[in-house]
């Protein structure tokens, strides 16, 4: 619980008290102080929550300490604790899952009250669209989790116990979010006031966030198309034909720019210096195989040997990495923060940009839809989508030379085949693209079974990869009765435990035997 949760129930037992006792309504205004408020604005509130959210899963715990590593675009090099699944344990990772309700799940769903008290669209629309984002990444690693009684702590009517609810009921309430957002942005009065430079993704530009809103609502309908295939097809012709349309080029991409002086940095730099990580063989033996132009970027060459790139394996014992330190690849210096302890980067990391969703995202997600036939789309729009998916990427990683990009899309194991086969580049180009955003790569892989590469590591203490994150010991401490139902109807606190999009995922085109298993 949080202190302010705990400040107001005790304020509300105070109150009861004193009523009990005499009048003492002339004490709640002597005792307001003026020098701290108790009501924010909603911008700075809106900076802070948007902050908080995108350093959680974007950053250097969530994201590139445990999601990258097993989604297997990383591997541990120094301490390979979560490449085997043993640092996959609920105090670890159960620190984002309470980070995230206790401070920018909060301070957004206060935006979202102050906005919907003024009838402002433009605070609480954004408010209400990170808000769903971040819950996407919530359910999609626990499962069933709190939300529709989370942060009420401090409501009229307080639940300090919140119910879980089943994925199923929190994907359909998504969806009617992202909606609602899309179409009151678009209706909302133009001269109301929006949140400005507060407004640290979009700077207050209603209609980007109306195709942010359009394009996230996408990727939730394509997450459940193995679980519920017509829900996925209405979704997607809702999400293309919604107000404002979605991503069309990547300036539309949803990015927080950091300011990069060393106070607010990207987080991923930071960390990169304990060198504790290296690019997984998983995905730099493919880049080196399609000679892809991201390699050079994405990865660093060897110390031993600067022309020579090479992944590690995940999954390896601590005693057999010595050898590796030298001779597998780094992060790609544009990710690095100025100085180490074994080379100068020149800051190129800190200001580079955190994407909450990416253009080449929301293009393969259309090229999958037209291939399948899903959102209206059809199979011979499905190329253009996926060219326009590869495209966007390599611009994204500021790659310019058409010419070495249009003979990488004419390669042969780049050029779209169409069908099946269509669908597994598919997939796979979108996991590449999605390098830096470890828990979408990994929600991806358990929904597609590609790139089949990712499978445990030699030492890891399981012969499957994780299906989802186990519960916060916490949770078991503080909201025990609630949880225990959730497990009851979800299956056992495990990692082989599935989701509810993720139990049919061997129904997906390109799935394939074994997947996931070592």
């Amino acid at each position: 619980m949080t202190a302010r949760k705990l400040l107001s129930v005790a304020a509300g037992v105070a109150v009861t008290l004193s009523g009990v006792a005499c009048d003492n309504s002339g004490l709640t205004n002597i005792n307001k102080n003026p020098n701290s408020p108790t009501v924010a604005p909603p911008g700075p509130v809106f900076t802070r929550a948007a902050n908080l959210a995108v350093s959680e899963f974007l950053g250097s715990g969530y994201d590139q300490y445990y999601t990258s590593v097993v989604a297997q675009h990383l591997a541990e090099v120094q301490y390979p604790d979560v490449d085997a699944y043993r640092r996959l344990d609920p105090a670890s990772t159960g620190t984002a899952f309470n980070a995230a309700y206790s401070a920018e799940l909060e301070d957004l769903t206060q935006v979202v009250k102050a906005g919907r008290a003024q009838n402002n669209p433009f605070y609480w629309g954004p408010a209400s669209i990170v808000r769903a984002w971040e819950f996407g990444y919530l359910t999609d690693s626990w499962g069933d989790i709190p939300y529709s009684q989370a942060n009420q702590g401090d409501s009229s009517t307080a639940v300090l116990s919140p119910a879980y609810d089943a994925q199923k009921d929190i994907y359909t309430d998504l969806f009617k979010t992202l909606d609602t957002a899309s179409k009151a942005l678009a209706a909302a009065n133009p001269g109301l006031t929006n949140l400005g430079t507060a407004d640290i993704i979009y700077k207050g530009s209603a209609i980007k966030w109306q195709r942010f809103a359009n394009s996230l609502r996408a990727r939730y309908a394509m997450r459940v198309v193995n679980a519920d295939r017509n829900l996925a097809d209405a979704q997607l012709k809702a999400a293309f034909a919604a107000p404002g349309g979605v991503f069309t080029a990547n300036a539309d991409a949803a990015a927080l720019v950091w300011p990069g002086d060393n106070t607010y940095n990207n987080p991923w730099g930071g960390d990169l210096a304990r060198d504790d990580r290296r690019v997984s063989n998983r995905l730099i033996d493919p880049l080196i195989a399609m000679n892809d132009p991201r390699l050079a970027v994405y990865a660093q060459p060897t110390q031993a040997d600067p022309t020579k790139y090479a992944g590690l394996q995940n999954g390896m014992l601590q005693s057999q990495l010595g050898a590796y330190v030298a001779t597998t690849s780094r992060v790609g210096k544009a990710l690095f923060t100025a100085s180490t302890s074994y080379g100068n980067f020149g800051n190129a990391g800190i200001a580079r940009p955190s994407y909450l969703m990416t253009f080449a995202e929301l293009s393969f997600i259309q090229a999958e839809a037209a291939e399948r036939g899903l959102g209206g789309l059809n199979a011979a729009q499905a190329k253009g989508f996926y060219e326009a998916g590869i495209r966007s990427s390599m611009a994204q990683w500021g790659i310019t030379d058409q010419t070495a990009i249009t003979a990488y899309l004419a390669s042969t194991p780049v050029a779209y085949a169409g069908g099946t086969p269509g669908l597994v580049q598919i997939a796979n180009q979108k996991w590449i693209a999605l390098f830096g955003d470890g828990g979408q790569a990994w929600a991806e892989w358990r929904r597609t079974c590609q790139p089949t590469t990712v499978k445990p590591g030699p030492e890891a203490i399981q012969n499957t990869v994780p299906r989802r994150l186990l519960y916060p010991s916490t949770e078991y401490a503080v909201n025990a009765s609630s949880l225990n139902a959730a497990v009851a109807r979800q299956g056992a606190d495990a990692f082989t435990t599935r989701v509810w999009w993720d139990v049919n995922s061997s129904s997906a085109p390109t799935y394939t035997a074994g997947c996931g298993t070592r």
